[in-house]
C-alpha cells in the first residue's frame, strides 16, 4: 500500500475512484499499469522515464526498451572491463606487489588497451572476444601464459642465434605460436587479422606512446613473421 500511495503522489499511479472514507480503488486496468511500472522499475528506468514510456504508447515504448538495452549493454560492457582491472589489481597484490602506483599504471594500461583494441576490432568482433571470455579460467590463463612464456624465450634464443625461419626448430616454434593465436581468435579470419593489425600498429608507435610493451623486438618481430609465413604456406593455412 506504501508504494501505491508514493505512485499516487508522484502522478505515475492515481486510483480511478475513493471510496465515501477516502480509501483508494483500482481498476484491473490501474492493476495493468503497476505492472508496467514495476516491470519498468525494475529494468532500470527512472520514475521520469517511466512517465514517458507510460505517455507515449506501445511504439515508442519499445523505442525505449530497445534504447534502454543498449544502454544496459554498455553498462554491462563497462562492468566487465572494471571486474578485468581489479582482476589484475588482485594478481599483482598476490604476487606480493604492494606499490599501488605500479597497480594503478597497471590498470591504466589495461585500460589503454582496451579503448587501442577498438581501432582494430569490430563491435560484433568485441563482442564475441568478451562472449569467449567467459569461459576462459584462470587455469586457462595460468597455462597459455606459461606457454607464451616458453614461446618467447625460444624466439628470443633463435633470433640469437641466427637460425633459420624455415628450419626444424623455427618451425616448431611457429606451430606452437600459430596454435597459441588460434586459443584466442578461434579460427574467426576477422579477429585473427584484428589482431595482427593491432600489434603491427603498436610496434610503428614511438615507445612512450605504446599502450602496452611489445613482448618481443623487431628483429624478433621479422622473425616469427617468416616462421609463421613458411608454417602456414606448407600446411596450406594462408
Amino acid at each position: 500500500m506504501r508504494t501505491l500511495r508514493y505512485y499516487d503522489r508522484v502522478g505515475l499511479l492515481s486510483p480511478s475512484a475513493r471510496t465515501e472514507a477516502g480509501h483508494r480503488q483500482y481498476t484491473n486496468a490501474d492493476l495493468a499499469r503497476l505492472q508496467q511500472i514495476l516491470a519498468l522499475k525494475f529494468l532500470g528506468f527512472s520514475l521520469e522515464e517511466i512517465r514517458r514510456c507510460l505517455r507515449v504508447g506501445p511504439a515508442s515504448m519499445l523505442s525505449a526498451l530497445q534504447l534502454q538495452r543498449a544502454m544496459l549493454e554498455e553498462r554491462r560492457a563497462e562492468l566487465e572491463r572494471i571486474l578485468t582491472a581489479l582482476s589484475y589489481a588482485e594478481a599483482a597484490l598476490q604476487d606480493g606487489c604492494e606499490d599501488w602506483q605500479s597497480i594503478a599504471r597497471l590498470i591504466r594500461m589495461f585500460q589503454m588497451t582496451q579503448d587501442f583494441s577498438k581501432k582494430y576490432y569490430t563491435e560484433e568482433q568485441r563482442q564475441q572476444i568478451a562472449e569467449w571470455g567467459k569461459n576462459w579460467t584462470e587455469e586457462d590463463q595460468r597455462v597459455a601464459s606459461q606457454r607464451w612464456e616458453k614461446a618467447l624465450a625460444e624466439l628470443k634464443r633463435l633470433v640469437a642465434a641466427q637460425e633459420d625461419p624455415a628450419g626444424p626448430s623455427a618451425q616448431a616454434l611457429a606451430r606452437e605460436w600459430y596454435d597459441l593465436v588460434q586459443g584466442f581468435t578461434h579460427g574467426d579470419k576477422g579477429i585473427e587479422r584484428g589482431l595482427a593489425n593491432m600489434y603491427n600498429g603498436i610496434a610503428r608507435m614511438p615507445v612512450e606512446q605504446r599502450p602496452f610493451p611489445m613482448p618481443f623486438d623487431e628483429a624478433g618481430g621479422e622473425f616469427i613473421n617468416k616462421a609463421l609465413t613458411i608454417y602456414q604456406e606448407q600446411h596450406g593455412l594462408s
